[in-house]
Parts: C-alpha cells; sequence; structure tokens
C-alpha cells in the first residue's frame, strides 16, 4: 500500500507541475476549442505509456547507460518543442471566436501533437524511470508494472483534460482569443524556453 501511495503522490506531482503539456493544451484549447484540447490531452495520456512500456522492459536502463542515445533522445525532444514554439511565434492568422476560421488541426493532429509532445519529452522518461527505479519493487509482477503504468497514463488524461476544459470555456477562450497574438508568444516563448532547457544540464556531460 505505501508502494501505491508513493507512486499516486509522484505522478500527482509530475502532472500538475507546469511544462510542455500544459503550454501545448492550452494553446490547442483557447485557439481551436475543447475538442482540439480533449484530443491533446489523450495524446498526451498515450505517450505516457511509450516511457512505461521501454521502462518496464528494461530498454530505459539501456538508454541511461548509453550518452549518445539518450543526448538523441534529448535532441529529438528538444527540437520538437522548439518547433512547436516556433509555429506558435511565427502564427500569423488571427482566430475568431464561434467561426470556422482558421488552420484546426484534425482530430488525428491534435492527437499527435499531444502523443509527440510527451514521447519525446525526456523529463517524463526520467520520472518514469526514477518512479519505477526508486519506488516500485523490482520483484513485482508485469501486470502491477503496467497497472502502476496505466494509472499514470489516466492521471495525465484526467488533469489535461481538466485544462482543456478550463481553457476552453467560452468566456475565457473570448477573452485569450482577443488577446491571442501576445498568447502565442508567450507560449511559444516557453515552448522554446523549455525545449532549450532540456540541453542545457547535459550539455557537458
Amino acid at each position: 500500500m505505501n508502494e501505491l501511495i508513493a507512486v499516486a503522490v509522484i505522478t500527482i506531482l509530475a502532472v500538475i507541475s507546469p511544462g510542455p503539456d500544459f503550454a501545448m493544451v492550452t494553446r490547442n484549447s483557447y485557439a481551436y476549442g475543447r475538442r482540439s484540447g480533449l484530443l491533446a490531452a489523450l495524446g498526451i495520456a498515450c505517450g505516457v505509456q511509450v516511457h512505461v512500456f521501454y521502462t518496464v522492459l528494461g530498454i530505459a536502463i539501456v538508454i541511461t547507460h548509453s550518452p549518445v542515445m539518450f543526448t538523441g533522445m534529448k535532441l529529438l525532444g528538444a527540437a520538437y518543442l522548439v518547433y512547436l514554439g516556433c509555429k506558435s511565434l511565427s502564427r500569423k492568422a488571427v482566430l475568431q471566436f464561434g467561426t470556422a476560421g482558421g488552420p484546426r488541426p484534425s482530430a488525428s493532429k491534435a492527437f499527435a501533437m499531444g502523443f509527440l509532445t510527451n514521447a519525446l519529452n525526456p523529463k517524463t522518461m526520467l520520472f518514469v524511470i526514477a518512479t519505477y527505479s526508486q519506488v516500485v519493487q523490482a520483484d513485482n509482477s508485469l501486470a502491477v508494472n503496467f497497472a502502476y503504468g496505466l494509472f499514470m497514463s489516466v492521471s495525465h488524461w484526467a488533469w489535461f483534460s481538466l485544462v482543456a476544459i478550463f481553457f476552453s470555456a467560452e468566456a475565457l477562450r473570448q477573452r485569450m482569443l482577443s488577446k491571442q497574438r501576445v498568447i502565442d508568444k508567450v507560449i511559444g516563448s516557453a515552448l522554446i524556453g523549455l525545449g532549450i532547457s532540456l540541453l542545457l544540464p547535459g550539455m557537458g556531460h
């Protein structure tokens, strides 16, 4: 039971801490509406399973002990966040509330944005690895380990669905859309900063 509580507490704290997932869901929700935000939240939840899968099966040991592989993953994650940030900074289209205007992403694209943001995020990888290596018992069955992973995914889905619902609320969305150029620049800068921060701590190693 203590193990379960520890996993729950660590997961909840990791989920609600601000990061690229939060920035991306916020952007999708206020700009394109609740559907896009909820699909991105579902994508994030599925992205968590990528990290759970290779951690439970032991591939994480190889990644964390191979500087080349780990650096490659950090570069991929950072590049994707910087890409999203640059798109937000360079966005010229002005979306109007209550219209179909603007480059609204398809369902698959909204889902993919959430999935890739999480799956390519080394911070999520380290959170999952740390949880399984420091808290979860090594002799647990695969069923128990994957159950913990499912809990992590559901927690991400629940939290970011709430974020999507909040930022797509009509009154708030109208106010945010009226300031969208400024908000785009703030979110874009945040995503680029997060991407760069993934590289800085380990650049000298």
